[in-house]
């Protein structure tokens, strides 16, 4: 049978505080609405309808291509919002997931029990519920003597007897589509907040005698709702213990996991070792055997094997097997380096093709450069790729030799087996096994000291 998700996601989110629309705020990595997106289609969804409101044009460009939109303009209630995907499906024929794109902690396995309990019973309607030690804030499931869903009640039109109740609605369900969306045309805003209540329709079918269900989550913080950052802090707590324990228990090192912090997506091989104060963000991929940490930031960067960086920043850029990163190293986007390559402490790289072998160990800045293999450049070493309107192209080839402190001015060539000798600034190419020198002369001047004092005498 077919399966139908519909993420409600048209709130404001007030008590964000914020300009961007609350389901668009980032955990671990995505927008909190993607990860809901996500468990549904893990679920099985065929279709993911959206229905957005505030902000509704920068929830639609996020998740193009993964959902279909449709609009809520007047936020008159989820029953209200469940009925802007009528048009859409209208004459879908299978069940409908309803969920909220405020609780990215769902699971896909919640939600497949939701739908396969809903199956197994024939229920007209299914809600997942949780029970709380404090359920404030939440609508109340309230069971009949049999046990059976009897109505939901939101918080603020529930008697004092319903408020003690601590199973609570998480605003999940799944229905069977038929009969659903003319169902929704005859819910009353009949409440104190005025507003149309999805809710509303559990208790229609149960007084048309159909099949009301519930679903208990195994795990309560699966339904957790964001209203405010502290609430998104929380969740990304939450989150980043899930995502690492799944780590974990594959093979990788984690020594503290409470100060590791990994986006969803990130791929890590078996023996890799994780230290404190790492941030592993995008669509990084580590290989195995590798050493990251502490204090590193990774940025959609691709690792080989046994790699190891410290208290350094790689972004978007490859690094082959067996290279030794740092410490306080700043690789930038469009960086290639083969294997065996060293990029020592205060090394800032950017747009650079680096062979096997080669080590920039120390205080240089290598820019719109390609090096070859075992190339050693010296401490202090600049490509000067700038010229005030245009990049240019350094080309240091195999086993060239760049001595400490030597500028080399774009385009320029260094040949294989060249060497630049110390304090040269480089204007012109160097040949092949060349050695290329450009610095004046020193001069020394007798008594300079005595003629000028020493300092603090």
């Amino acid at each position: 049978m077919s399966l139908a998700a519909v993420i409600l996601a048209a709130g404001k989110g007030t008590r964000m505080k914020s300009d961007l629309p609350k389901v668009l705020h980032k955990i671990c990595g995505l927008p909190m609405v993607c990860h809901v997106l996500k468990a549904a289609r893990e679920a099985g969804s065929d279709r993911v309808i959206l229905v957005a409101g505030f902000g509704g044009d920068l929830v639609e460009q996020e998740t193009r291509g993964r959902a279909e939109v449709v609009f809520q303009h007047e936020q008159l209630g989820t029953a209200h919002a469940l009925q802007q995907a009528a048009p859409i499906l209208q004459d879908f024929a299978g069940d409908i997931l309803v969920l909220c794109g405020d609780t990215p902690l769902v699971t896909a396995d919640t939600l497949k029990r939701v739908v396969s309990a809903h199956r197994e019973s024939g229920a007209q309607a299914t809600v997942l519920t949780a029970v709380l030690d404090s359920p404030a804030g939440y609508g109340r499931v309230i069971r009949d003597n049999r046990g059976r869903v009897h109505r939901i009640v939101e918080e603020k039109d529930a008697a004092p007897e319903d408020l003690a109740v601590g199973e609570i609605n998480t605003g999940i369900y799944c229905f069977k589509s038929r009969g659903l969306f003319e169902t929704l045309g005859l819910v009353r805003p009949d409440n104190v907040q005025g507003e149309y209540y999805l809710p509303d329709v559990i208790g229609r079918y149960v007084g048309e005698d159909r099949v009301v269900t519930a679903v208990q989550v195994a795990d309560p913080v699966e339904i957790m709702g964001i209203n405010d950052r502290c609430q998104m802090a929380l969740a990304r707590a939450a989150l980043a213990a899930r995502i690492n324990r799944q780590l974990m228990l594959s093979g990788v090192t984690i020594t503290d996991p409470s100060a590791v912090y990994i986006d969803v997506g990130v791929t890590i091989g078996r023996d890799t070792v994780i230290y404190p104060g790492t941030i592993i963000e995008g669509d990084t991929v580590i290989g195995r055997g590798c050493s990251i940490g502490p204090f590193t930031q990774l940025v959609s960067a691709r690792l080989g094997d046994n790699v190891a960086v410290r208290q350094s920043v790689i972004e978007d850029s490859d690094i082959g097997s067996n290279c030794v990163i740092g410490p306080y190293s700043y690789i930038r986007p469009g960086c290639v380096l083969d294997g065996q390559v060293k990029v020592g402490d205060f090394v800032e790289l950017k747009k650079v093709k680096i062979g096997y072998g080669t080590k920039v160990p120390h205080l240089s800045y290598v820019g719109d450069a390609v090096l070859g293999r075992d190339v050693n450049v010296g401490a202090g070493t600049i490509t000067c790729n700038y010229d005030g309107k245009k990049k240019w192209t350094t080309i240091i080839e195999d086993n060239a030799f760049i001595g400490s402190n030597a500028n080399l001015v774009a385009p320029v060539r260094v040949g294989a087996g060249a060497v630049v000798g110390a304090g040269s600034t480089i204007t012109k190419d160097v040949p092949d096994g060349a050695l290329g020198v450009a610095r004046d002369k020193q001069k020394n001047i007798p008594g300079w000291s005595g003629r000028k004092g020493r300092k603090g005498e």
